[in-house]
Formats: structure tokens, C-alpha cells, sequence
């Protein structure tokens, strides 16, 4: 298959799944569509019964290098309907992957060793990750790495970063129980806007080390019905808590928990809390940071290689190293004109850049398997 064929080929991949979107756990036919392309390539298979997500295998020994891609689409309104929606990227990291089995099917010959890769469902959700931690996909996995496009604010088109240091994340879901009064006997009841407000208020003043970036605020807040002349007892809300560090992510949850508690024990309603999903913060190599600089300098040339960018954006991705503190890891931020940003319902990036990251994968893989520094 000549380069050009690779390169329409990888293309019409894309085109697929980014016409074919899906959201977290219901990525039944991008991986029916995946394990096709990774049978069809020769690749050792595996799926699982009780989740979406599939991986694919060459070669076999040590080194073990895996290649991870998330899966999952948005659910947003896109120009006044709800659909899910490839608007952080996803379908471009997948296509990258491929791309790099791929162009590797093509070669000659590769260097001893293994290529795991790995498509991960469920990233938006926080738990993708874990999941496939917790079916021992990465247990003998020596380097792994990952890849996300990056919007105009932090890389410029046609340059990339190494290594994206991503914050940690924390997302509570909330109630409060009460019950609804009517209007004209607000000492009856407990309003739960006026909860909800204080809850806001509380949150702001929840001051953590000023060194590390961080924040913690209501992203959600659901309360009332139809009837204007009701005081509603009863709301939910979500709280979305950020931090550079996993620390002090762990600092703001106290905080925010016992926030919670004092206003629940003031009004004596009951407020139940419940983590609906949580990211870790970057753990990167500075081997395999090393290898994928050069091979962003081979491909873009060193004027484009761009330092490692520190993002408050959090990627689940971080799991595999907190969990398995074995594996050298390190995610490649990709350049590509991405604006106005990523989960806005029409972001947009330059399609072109997907081949330059296809090849700044590839040899990062290729280059790891080559190193010497790891043992059987």
C-alpha cells in the first residue's frame, strides 16, 4: 500500500467516525467498526462482554508499548438539537491510531517487541480508564502512550508539545430533600434555591494553596416546576472541582463536603452528595517525553516542537500511571488550528494535521521499541 493509499485511507476513516458519533459506553458500533479494521490488519483481538472498547496486538516479547485512543462523543445541543457530537477530538484520535497500525502493516519490518493498541471508551465519563485498568490491559505494558488535539489558545497549527500536564477533576453530584410549601407560608419549608444560593456562596470561599490552580464551582442547579406559587423543597445540583495537582484535589473535596454538611446542618434538610466521576492529574516520563520530542522534531521539525503545556483541562487518561506506576507514559499535544475550543458544539480543526500526527506517532512507537533501556 503506497503512502498515498495509507493516507486516504486513514482520511476515510475519520469521515466514518466523525459521522458516526457515540457517547460514553454506548460505543457498540465504533467498536464493531475498529476490531474489523484491527482483524483485518492481522492484529491479535480482544473485547469484553460486560463493555464497549477494543484492543488490538502485534508482535509479541518486551518491550511492550501501548497506544491509547478514547472513544466516546459529547451529548450537546448542536445548532438547537441534541445529538452526540465528536467536539473534544476523539474521532481524531482514534483515526491517528489506526493510522499508525496502519503505516506499520506496511513496513518491511519492525523493530522486537510489542504494539498494544488500545481504544478506551467512556473518557468523558472519567471511569474509561479504570475500566480497561481493570480488565489487565496495561499490566505488562512498559510504555504507553496517548494523543489530543489542542485548541489555537495553547498550540499553534502545525506545532506540538511532548507532554500535556493536565489538572485533576472532580465532579459531585448533589441533593437536597426537602419538601415543597406553599408561597404564601415560606416558614413552613426550607426553600431550596435559597440552599442552592448559599451553597454557591460557601464554595467561594473555600481558599486552598494559592500556588497550586485550582477552583471549585455549581455547574448545575435544578429546582421548581411549573407552578410560580410553590416553593420547591427539592433540587439537584453538580459541583465541578479542578486542580493541578492530585492533592489538592483531594483538599478541595474536604473542603467542599464539609461546606455541604454546615449548610445542611443550618437549614436541617438533608443534602446527599455522590461522585459521579474524577480525573487524576499527569504523571509524565521524562524518557518517553524525550522520545516523543524527537519525533515531533523528525516529522515537524524542531522549530515546531513547543514545550510541555500545563492545561486545567483533565484527561482520564492519567488513571494508567496513577494506577500501574510501572508504566513511562506521556500524551502528544497535537496543533491543528482547533478553535473556537474544544466542547464547543462546532469546533472545527485542520483536518490536515491528523497524517503529520499519524507519523509523530508511528516513530515514537518504533523509536520505543528500538530503546534499549528497557529488560526482559
Amino acid at each position: 500500500m503506497a503512502t498515498t493509499t495509507i493516507e486516504a485511507k486513514v482520511m476515510e476513516i475519520f469521515e466514518h467516525l466523525h459521522t458516526h458519533p457515540e457517547t460514553s459506553w454506548n460505543e457498540v458500533e465504533t467498536t464493531e467498526f475498529i476490531k474489523n479494521i484491527l482483524i483485518d490488519s492481522g492484529c491479535k483481538v480482544r473485547t469484553f462482554d460486560d463493555c464497549t472498547g477494543v484492543v488490538g496486538e502485534i508482535g509479541d516479547g518486551k518491550p511492550v508499548v501501548g497506544i491509547r485512543a478514547d472513544m466516546d462523543a459529547l451529548w450537546q445541543e448542536v445548532n438547537g438539537k441534541f445529538q452526540a457530537n465528536h467536539s473534544c477530538g476523539h474521532d481524531s484520535h482514534m483515526t491517528m491510531v489506526l493510522g499508525v497500525l496502519l503505516s506499520i502493516k506496511e513496513m518491511e519490518s519492525i523493530p522486537n517487541g510489542t504494539i498494544r493498541f488500545i481504544f478506551q471508551p467512556a473518557e468523558e465519563k472519567g471511569n474509561g480508564a479504570l475500566k480497561i485498568i481493570e480488565k489487565n490491559v496495561v499490566d505488562d505494558v512498559d510504555y504507553l502512550y496517548g494523543v489530543h488535539l489542542r485548541p489555537i489558545q495553547e498550540v499553534e497549527n502545525g506545532m506540538a508539545t511532548p507532554a500535556l500536564f493536565h489538572g485533576a477533576a472532580k465532579h459531585i453530584d448533589g441533593e437536597i430533600i426537602g419538601e415543597d410549601t406553599h408561597g404564601a407560608r415560606p416558614h413552613l419549608g426550607v426553600n431550596a434555591i435559597e440552599v442552592g444560593s448559599e451553597l454557591v456562596q460557601k464554595l467561594s470561599h473555600i481558599h486552598i494553596d494559592p500556588m497550586v490552580p485550582h477552583s471549585v464551582k455549581v455547574t448545575k442547579f435544578l429546582a421548581g416546576g411549573e407552578s410560580s406559587n410553590i416553593i420547591p423543597g427539592n433540587a439537584t445540583f453538580s459541583i465541578d472541582m479542578r486542580a493541578q495537582t492530585n492533592e489538592i484535589i483531594e483538599k478541595l473535596a474536604t473542603s467542599v463536603e464539609e461546606a455541604v454538611q454546615s449548610i445542611s446542618d443550618y437549614y436541617h434538610v438533608p443534602i446527599n452528595l455522590s461522585v459521579e466521576s474524577m480525573m487524576a492529574s499527569a504523571i509524565v516520563d521524562p524518557e518517553a517525553k524525550d522520545i516523543m520530542a524527537d519525533s515531533i522534531k523528525k516529522v515537524l521539525g524542531a522549530e515546531n516542537l513547543v514545550a510541555p503545556v500545563t492545561t486545567s483541562g483533565s484527561e482520564d487518561f492519567h488513571f494508567y500511571t496513577l494506577k500501574k506506576d510501572h508504566i513511562k507514559a506521556t500524551v502528544l499535544g497535537l496543533g491543528c488550528d482547533l478553535k473556537p475550543g474544544l466542547h464547543h458544539p462546532n469546533m472545527s480543526f485542520d483536518h490536515k494535521m491528523i497524517i503529520p500526527g499519524v507519523k509523530i506517532l508511528t516513530n515514537t512507537i518504533l523509536s520505543t521499541l528500538e530503546h534499549k533501556g528497557v529488560k526482559e
